[in-house]
């Protein structure tokens, strides 16, 4: 329904003091509910709301009332309220706990009293009743409110087992429950502060504040007040508040925070920057091109905040499941505590007692929580290592890929032409001097490969500009031509030269220039009527690291990866075969493309196409898992594509795949493991071995060990 709903409704909150992912859905059916709200949707993940309508931050406490939720707008500027929530997360532990270590102390006291006057005595009683009361209050208040409603959760599992052990007498096990449960929602709460901690600490990467040249002066002034087109002075040392273009200075910028990218990159004028990136080394006037709602880095937190809300296919099944898991458990337990006494004649005592160990065994936190802790540990360790993935869902269809399809230009080459070959044929011509002539009359033609010869003849210092070419026209489909000091010069395919019958173009040259073509060159012959002259190779070189990565990628088992290109086959089979890819399909056009992914994935189920998140945008979103090149600053490639690598870096895709099976393998295991727990506990019943601290220490022991499972994928390294 949200998705239908206007934006402008929209508003985004910040949530403090969820405990577990039942009760912030409980938050969000209880928002739902208020008057003037059209639709709310919680990300546990972020700990943040979006509500659409019209509700204030005080209806929204209301509503999570029955967890004491703090609740503050997000806003793109300076909240007193926000800032407070954030003080409030340093308090000490001591303070953070002091309700949990209360009731610890009336337990002990309890115990105490036990041991000196004994379990009848009235003091024992009240020191144990007092210890329910302090450890639990938020529990019982939360677990009676959905017995009226008849919403079955765990907090309603285990008020029904608190208030049938009180009933029954069991003061000192009913008090260790409920501490062992509050001790058990502490460490869930914990486990994902921790896994959420990736998130802000990307938060953290841009400094608050910035200098800015106004009037002549230069003032420190907070980021939320710098305006596009301000001028930002960036100090070495000083990391960079605002993403811009540099104006004046030159200086080697630490990207990490933003691609990943271990290795400082030169940056001059014109060259954009991003805010969070460390300038190492010189002073840097750079003028400001984004709000700072807009940077990359707000970007990427507002993605990745986005797909830790995204569930996954395996947190839905979960979330189905526990839906019909805990009444289910209800109804189980109820049996268990009659059905022995009516027909078997069992104690009541001692199997109602066993009916609410039942109830207790059956609180699903660790099912809950097992798959969110690992999608959100997982997607903000790889935000962290400069990829970004989209959703929870893009995540484990990366780790199910049989297949990677990639776009060869700009992906598995570096898509900027440079001249490779430069033979001299004829030694009445100097070589610096034919250079010359020839980088003159490209500069006059508009064709592609004119970049790479401009680029050559700059970086060996050749003068061109100056050079006069008259009669300057261009050979549709063959080549240029035009007259330098009195001689008419022709560059161009084999073709022209074929048609001019020079008397140069043997059989053995001809076997040269299809050589050069085989090596996945473009070959430029230079000459004029009478001799050939030269032969001028441009390729798109192929990126070093390419080789490497299909390498890594055959290693972790995708046999099938396939070189996707418009060009010729020649020059296709050439890259193809160096980088190692296993398929090679050349001279395709766009449609040809798409067609392709669909095949693939009529015969492979999962496939994934690597682009450049511009290009070839109807194949990247025809495949399972679009992943695009270059993410950085690159507004369509982070919108459009499921997943981004955001440092133009092919080498992170290894590593994208590797965390996405870990991913899937630690979800696998915690959902098996929360389950067989439970099924081993209840096996417990039938000989009567079942008690209550050692079903609620079997529920802590299972939430405690899935989340430090899920919590190993913020550790995962390339």
């Amino acid at each position: 329904m949200s998705e239908s709903l206007p934006k402008e409704t929209m508003s985004t909150y910040r949530v403090q003091g969820f405990s577990c992912a039942s009760c912030a859905q409980t938050f969000e059916d209880n928002v739902k509910a208020l008057e003037g709200v059209q639709e709310a949707k919680v990300n546990f993940g972020a700990s943040k709301i979006s509500v659409y309508g019209e509700a204030t931050t005080e209806d929204l406490e209301k509503a999570g009332a029955f967890e004491n939720l703090k609740v503050t707008a997000e806003y793109g500027g300076k909240d007193p309220k926000s800032e407070e929530l954030d003080k409030e997360e340093k308090i000490p532990f001591y303070k953070k706990h002091s309700t949990l270590l209360y009731s610890t102390l009336f337990m002990a006291f309890g115990f105490l009293s036990m041991f000196v006057n004994g379990n009848e005595n009235i003091v024992t009683a009240l020191l144990f009743i007092t210890s329910m009361l302090v450890g639990g209050l938020s529990l019982f208040r939360v677990g009676l409110q959905n017995l009226i409603r008849f919403q079955f959760d765990m907090r309603t599992l285990m008020t029904v087992a608190v208030i049938g052990g009180v009933i029954i007498g069991e003061w000192a096990e009913v008090a260790i429950v409920v501490i062992l449960f509050a001790i058990s929602e502490a460490l869930e709460r914990f486990s994902m502060d921790r896994a959420r901690q990736s998130i802000h600490s990307l938060m953290d990467i841009a400094p608050k504040e910035a200098i800015v040249r106004r009037n002549g002066q230069e003032i420190t002034i907070h980021v939320n007040d710098i305006a596009i087109g301000d001028i930002m002075l960036v100090k070495p040392g000083q990391k960079i508040a605002m993403d811009g273009v540099i104006v004046n200075g030159y200086s080697s910028i630490n990207q990490a925070a933003i691609t990943g990218e271990s290795v400082p990159v030169e940056k001059a004028v014109d060259d954009e920057v991003f805010a969070g990136t460390l300038n190492e080394e010189g002073l840097l006037e750079v003028k400001i091109t984004k709000l700072v709602e807009d940077t990359t880095i707000s970007k990427i937190i507002h993605l990745v905040e986005e797909a830790q809300g995204e569930r996954a296919p395996s947190q839905a099944f979960v979330d189905k499941f526990a839906k019909y898991y805990t009444p289910s458990i209800m109804v189980i337990a109820a049996l268990v505590a009659i059905v022995p006494p009516l027909f078997f004649d069992g104690s009541w005592g001692n199997w109602v007692y066993l009916g609410l160990a039942t109830l207790v065994v059956g609180c699903p936190c660790a099912l809950v929580i097992s798959t969110p802790i690992s999608i959100v540990s997982a997607i903000g360790n790889a935000a962290k290592k400069g990829v970004l993935v989209k959703g929870g869902v893009y995540l484990e269809e990366i780790g199910g890929l049989k297949a990677i399809a990639f776009d060869k230009t700009g992906t598995l080459t570096k898509g900027v032409p440079v001249v490779t070959d430069f033979n001299l044929l004829n030694k009445q011509v100097e070589e610096k001097e034919l250079l010359s002539i020839i980088t003159a009359l490209e500069y006059r033609s508009q064709h592609p490969l004119a970049s790479a010869i401009m680029k050559k003849a700059e970086q060996e210092n050749i003068p061109y500009s100056d050079i006069s070419v008259t009669d300057f026209s261009s050979i549709t489909g063959r080549g240029i031509k035009g007259i330098v000091k009195g001689t008419t010069y022709y560059i161009g395919s084999p073709k022209l030269f074929k048609e001019l019958f020079v008397p140069d173009f043997s059989q053995d040259f001809e076997d040269k220039v299809k050589n050069l073509q085989n090596q996945g060159k473009t070959a430029m012959i230079i000459g004029t009527e009478e001799n050939i002259l030269a032969v001028i190779a441009v390729a798109d070189e192929v990126r070093e690291t390419s080789k490497h990565v299909i390498q890594k990628l055959h290693q972790l088992g995708l046999k099938k990866t396939i070189m996707l290109t418009g060009d010729n086959k020649g020059t296709a089979d050439a890259i193809g075969t160096h980088v190692g890819v296993s398929d090679i399909q050349a001279e395709l056009m766009p449609q040809d493309k798409l067609d392709y992914i669909k095949q693939l994935r009529a015969e492979y189920g999962n496939v994934a196409m690597v682009g450049d998140g511009v290009n070839d945008a109807p194949a990247l979103a025809a495949s399972s898992v679009g992943i695009a090149m270059g993410g950085a600053g690159t507004d369509t490639a982070l919108e459009t594509a499921d997943v981004a690598l955001m440092g133009d870096d092919l080498r992170k895709l290894p590593f994208t795949v590797k965390l996405s099976r870990k991913t899937l393998n630690i979800i696998k295991a915690n959902i098996t493991f929360a389950i067989a727990i439970k099924i081993v506990a209840l096996l417990l019943v039938i000989p009567g071995w079942l008690t209550l601290w050692i079903a609620i220490l079997s529920d802590m022991g299972a939430t405690l060990l899935v989340a430090l499972n899920g919590l190993r994928l913020m550790r995962v390294k390339e």
